[in-house]
C-alpha cells in the first residue's frame, strides 16, 4: 500500500469530521435548551420566552442543516475510501450506524419540521413535546456514532472468524454497553451542552453591550448560566471518568497523553508542564503534581500507571504471539478442518491483529525478524508531543469554562448580568473556545489510537481502499471547497439572523434604559 494513499485517505476524513463536528456540538446542546426554554413559556404563559424559543430556534436550525449535509459525507466514506474496513468489520460497525438512521435521524427528521412550523397549529404542551422529541432524537444520534467509535477504541464483544475471514459479532450487548462508548457519550454530550451554552451566553452579551434585545437577552443568559456551569462541572467530571476508562482498555493512549515513556512508583504523578522529546524518550523540563495522576487513572494509592516503554515490550510479545495465530489462519485456508491448527489459532488469536502491524515491512508477517519485531513494535506509540499538548489545552478551556460559567451564575443570581460591562466582553470573546477543545478532545481520542483502525484488530494502513493519490487530492481539495463555501454561507446566515433580533420587525418591547423604542412606519 501506497503510504502517501494512507495519509491522504487520513487525512481526507479528518478534515470531513473535524468540520462537521464544528455543527454536531451545537446542535446538541441547542436541542435542550429550546425544551428548558420552551418550558418556561409553557409553564409561565410569558410571550417574551416564546420569543426567546423561537429565536435560538432560528439559529438551530441554520447550524441544524448543516450537521445533517456534513454527516451524510462522512458515511459514503466507509465505503469509498476504507472499503476494507467495511469489509473487515462492518457485520459490527454497521449495525449502530444503521441503528442510528432507523431509531435517530428518521426521529429527527419526522419531528423537527412540526417544531419549526407548528407554533401556531399545535398547542404550547403539544410543541413542547415536539421540541423534545428534536432533542431526544439529536442525542440520540449522538448515542449510536459514539457506539461504533467507541467499538473502534475498544473492540469488545466480537471476534476473528477464520472461515470468513472477517469480525463477527459474538456479544452485542457487549457492543453496546462498551464503558468506552458508554464515557465518550456522556463526556461528549456534555461537551455540546457546554458548547450551546457559552454561543448563547456570548451573543446575549453582545446584545447586553449594543444595549439591544435586553429583555430576551437577559433571560437567555440566566439560561446559559445555569446550564453552562451545570454542564461544564459535569464535563470534568466526565473527562475524568473517561480518564479512568482508558487505564482498563487504552493504557498506551493514557501514557501518550501524560509522556509517561517509563512505568513510575505508584502513585504517579501528573505532568503539568514538559516538552517531550521523542528521540531520547524523555519529557525536558518536567513540572509534575506527585499522585495525581496514580489517583485519577487507577482511584488507589497503589495502581500503577504503565510507561510506554513497557507497552512497548508487551506490545511486542503480542505481535510474536500473533504471528503464530496468523500462521494458524493461512494453513486453516488450505485445509479448514485442521483441529491443532484450529487450536493453535484459538490460543493465539486475540494477537492476530498485531502480527498485521509487520504487513507495513513484510509481505508475510511469518517472515520477520526479531529486530523486525521489535522496531515494529514501537509504531503502537502514537504522535506523544500532540497528544500531551492537545490534551493540556482542552483541559485548560475545561477548567476555564467552570469558571466563566460560576461567574456568570453568580452575577445572574445578583441580577447584575446586563450591567458587568467586563463580563460581557468576556463572555463574548469566548464563544469559539468550546469549540478548539472540543476538536482538540476528537484529536486525542483518534490520533491517541493509531496505528490502529480498529484497536488491536486491525491497522490503519490496511483499512483503506485501492485509490490513487490523485483521486484523494481531487476530492481533499473538492471537499475543502464545498465546506468552505457551506461555512461562509452558514456564518453569513448567522450572523444575519443574529443582528435582524429575536422580533419578526426588529421592535424591542423592552429596550435598554434611555433608549427610543422604534416607532411603525406609516405611510
Amino acid at each position: 500500500m501506497d503510504p502517501g494513499v494512507i495519509d491522504l485517505s487520513r487525512l481526507q476524513f479528518a478534515l470531513t469530521a473535524l468540520y462537521h463536528f464544528l455543527f454536531v456540538p451545537l446542535t446538541l446542546g441547542l436541542s435542550f435548551m429550546l425544551v428548558i426554554m420552551e418550558s418556561v413559556y409553557v409553564m409561565t404563559g410569558r410571550p417574551i420566552w416564546r420569543v426567546i424559543t423561537r429565536f435560538w430556534g432560528r439559529l438551530f436550525a441554520i447550524n441544524f442543516v448543516l450537521g445533517v449535509a456534513t454527516g451524510l459525507t462522512m458515511e459514503f466514506q466507509f465505503g469509498t475510501n476504507w472499503s476494507y474496513f467495511s469489509h473487515y468489520v462492518g457485520d459490527i460497525f454497521g449495525a449502530p450506524l444503521a441503528i442510528e438512521g432507523l431509531m435517530a435521524f428518521f426521529l429527527e427528521a419526522t419531528f423537527v419540521g412540526l417544531m419549526f412550523f407548528g407554533w401556531n397549529r399545535m398547542s404550547k404542551l403539544a410543541h413542547l413535546g415536539v421540541t423534545f422529541m428534536v432533542a431526544l432524537g439529536t442525542n440520540l444520534s449522538a448515542l449510536w456514532i459514539l457506539i461504533a467509535n467507541g467499538w473502534m477504541q475498544n473492540p469488545t464483544g466480537a471476534a476473528f472468524n477464520p472461515e470468513t475471514m472477517r469480525m463477527e459479532v459474538t456479544d452485542f450487548g457487549a457492543v453496546l454497553f462498551n464503558p468506552i462508548a458508554q464515557a465518550k457519550f456522556v463526556h461528549t454530550v456534555s461537551a455540546g451542552y457546554v458548547c450551546a451554552s457559552v454561543f448563547v451566553l456570548g451573543i446575549s452579551a453582545l446584545y447586553l453591550l449594543r444595549g439591544k434585545y435586553v429583555g430576551v437577552a437577559k433571560r437567555s443568559m440566566t439560561v446559559a448560566a445555569a446550564f453552562g456551569l451545570a454542564s461544564s462541572l459535569s464535563v470534568v467530571v466526565l473527562g475524568d471518568e473517561s480518564g479512568y476508562a482508558l487505564t482498563d482498555n487504552q493504557k498506551m493512549k493514557l501514557a501518550a497523553i501524560e509522556a509517561a515513556w517509563h512505568t513510575a512508583p505508584a502513585p504517579a504523578g501528573i505532568t503539568l508542564f514538559g516538552m517531550p522529546d521523542t528521540a531520547t524518550r524523555t519529557t525536558r523540563y518536567a513540572v509534575e503534581v506527585p499522585w495525581v495522576l496514580g489517583l485519577i487513572a487507577t482511584r488507589s494509592l497503589d495502581g500503577e500507571v504503565t510507561g510506554m516503554s513497557e507497552l512497548v515490550l508487551k506490545a511486542q510479545e503480542r505481535i510474536t504471539s500473533g504471528v503464530v495465530a496468523y500462521d494458524a489462519v493461512e494453513k486453516l485456508k488450505v485445509d479448514p478442518t485442521n483441529v491443532a491448527e484450529r487450536a493453535r489459532f484459538e490460543t493465539h488469536r486475540r494477537d492476530l491483529g498485531y502480527a498485521l502491524l509487520l504487513k507495513a515491512h513484510v509481505a508475510d508477517p511469518r517472515l520477520a525478524s526479531p529486530q523486525l519485531i521489535a522496531a515494529t513494535a514501537w509504531d503502537v506509540v502514537p504522535n506523544v508531543p500532540l497528544m500531551f499538548w492537545s490534551f493540556r489545552i482542552m483541559a485548560f478551556i475545561g477548567f476555564y469554562m467552570i469558571a466563566l460559567f460560576a461567574v456568570a451564575f453568580l452575577l445572574a443570581s445578583l441580577r447584575r448580568h446586563d450591567s458587568t460591562r467586563w463580563f460581557l466582553k468576556l463572555a463574548l470573546v469566548s464563544i469559539p473556545l468550546p469549540w478548539v477543545a472540543i476538536e482538540l478532545g476528537w484529536m486525542l481520542a483518534e490520533i491517541g489510537r493509531q496505528p490502529w483502525a480498529i484497536e488491536g484488530v486491525l491497522p490503519t494502513f490496511l483499512a483503506t481502499s485501492s485509490l490513487s493519490r490523485a483521486a484523494l487530492w481531487t476530492t481533499i481539495i473538492g471537499f475543502t471547497a464545498l465546506y468552505g463555501t457551506l461555512a461562509v454561507i452558514e456564518v453569513r446566515l448567522m450572523i444575519a439572523s443574529i443582528r435582524k433580533g429575536p422580533f419578526e420587525h426588529a421592535e424591542d418591547p423592552q429596550p435598554a434604559p434611555g433608549t427610543i423604542p422604534a416607532q411603525p412606519i406609516t405611510a
